[in-house]
């Protein structure tokens, strides 16, 4: 790769509002058709039962740590590699991408133990209802088992991204999420003839939809993403990269575990009132997703752009790029505080609800999008942290937001006897997490990006 290519690399030059739009779009895109999967997928589970929505609820910590992993593990690759491309440092870029290959490969065996050793216990500490233990099982051992789809997609999108080509993952992720969307009702119902496979079909569907992205993913790094070059003998680890790699991974997959003991805690308060009530939030998880899916597709592009400035000595467009999204950000979520507001019954009546779920979910679609303008500037920021390689900056917000103070205020609200009380606890969390992350902002601001105006 020549160093005239890489320093006409569009991150250093194109105009911050334009690039961040281009780089955005696409993967608010194709975030967007996974956030509608997501949705899809348990309207058509709905329809078989109640406990099978539950079912899914609670697979759900178990699926977010799954990406969790791939998304830390590609993140920290992603600003690793992005940063030496603004450094004209192509053996460190070749290095982040071998390196992170194998780091994925060795996290995908786990999960698949997991898959076949884990997941009986797992759901049988959570329920004593026999459709939604069995269920949940079945799906989760399918979706463990069959995980090198999802680790490869989203490594293969990270690189891609780092160079600026996420038009490409515009079309892995969208293909990926339609095909499933397509599979759901086949597998699950047994349209067009196919066998009825119910909560298992779910399963299947996911994971060939999952395995026809990474497909798709690598054969376009392979063909079209010439700034990233593979080689044997950048397939083994090299201990400065993998510890360059995991000093920005680690804090996010930190922040996704985070979010996995969010879930499960949650799932065992809201047990307490009824079954009903785990169903609607994991039904809620599924309707945020078309908000804050988008807010992480501007998130990850935010993160390349500040990554490779940074490298390349370039402070004044880390700053503008950071004021364009938060400005982004804020309207986005506050669109969605606006649906939540004024069409809660319309959302919920996706998902075949009884009165008593409408009842619930309604107050907790209400309550908790009050924290979504919070979580705009909370959530872009974050990308500064970890662009720069300060995660641990980023796992303190996160811890602030969904295990500190949530989980404990959660549990102090439901002692009232009232479900609806538990949502209050989302608000005083993301307050919590605002206050620390502008705290850390300004350390970061300091620390980083001010000398870098000084020395210029």
């Amino acid at each position: 790769m020549s160093t005239n290519t890489l320093q006409e690399n569009k991150m250093g030059v194109m105009s911050e509002g334009k690039l961040l739009l281009n780089m955005a779009l696409p993967m608010i895109a194709s975030m967007l058709v996974q956030a509608l999967y997501n949705v899809v997928d348990s309207v058509f589970v709905s329809q078989i039962s109640e406990s099978a929505v539950t079912a899914l609820s609670l697979a759900f910590p178990i699926q977010n740590m799954q990406i969790g992993f791939a998304v830390g593990i590609g993140v920290g690759v992603n600003s690793l590699l992005s940063k030496s491309l603004g450094e004209k440092n192509q053996e460190g870029a070749n290095r982040a991408a071998g390196n992170g290959l194998i780091l994925m490969l060795i996290v995908t065996a786990v999960f698949m133990l997991f898959g076949f050793f884990g997941v009986r216990p797992y759901y049988e500490m959570q329920s004593d209802v026999r459709e939604t233990v069995e269920g949940g099982i079945i799906y989760s051992q399918i979706c463990c088992v069959f995980t090198v789809g999802v680790f490869l997609s989203i490594l293969g999108e990270r690189l891609l991204q780092s160079t600026g080509r996420t038009f490409y993952t515009m079309i892995t992720q969208s293909t990926g999420a339609i095909i499933n969307i397509i599979l759901d009702p086949i597998l699950i119902h047994g349209w067009f003839g196919a066998p009825a496979m119910g909560i298992a079909g779910a399963a299947v569907a996911t994971v060939i939809g999952q395995w026809v992205s990474a497909v798709l993913v690598w054969f376009f790094n392979f063909k079209c993403n010439p700034e990233v070059q593979f080689g044997t003998r950048y397939l083994r680890l090299e201990g400065s990269t993998v510890r360059q790699i995991l000093t920005v991974g680690v804090p996010s997959i930190v922040m996704n575990g985070i979010g996995s003991i969010m879930t499960f805690g949650m799932n065992q308060i809201l047990q307490n009132f009824t079954e009903t009530a785990t169903g609607v939030f994991g039904v809620y998880f599924k309707l945020q997703s078309f908000f804050f899916m988008p807010l992480f597709g501007l998130n990850n592009a935010t993160i390349s752009i500040i990554a490779y400035n940074y490298g390349a000595r370039k402070p004044g467009r880390i700053t503008k790029t950071l004021k364009i999204a938060c400005s982004a950000a804020f309207g986005l979520m506050l669109l969605g505080f606006a649906v939540f507001q004024l069409a809660p019954d319309a959302l919920l009546g996706l998902f075949n609800p009884s009165d008593a779920f409408l009842s619930i979910g309604r107050a907790a679609l209400r309550t908790i999008s009050w924290s979504f303008p919070i979580a705009a500037f909370c959530i872009v920021l974050g990308a500064c942290f970890q662009a720069l390689g300060n995660g641990i900056y980023s796992t303190v917000t996160s811890l602030c937001r969904q295990l500190l103070v949530l989980l404990p205020v959660a549990y102090l609200l439901s002692l009232t006897g009232d479900v609806e009380k538990v949502w209050l606890s989302f608000i005083v969390a993301e307050f919590a997490s605002a206050a620390a992350t502008f705290y850390f902002f300004r350390r970061i601001y300091r620390e980083k990006i001010q000398p870098l105006f000084v020395a210029q």
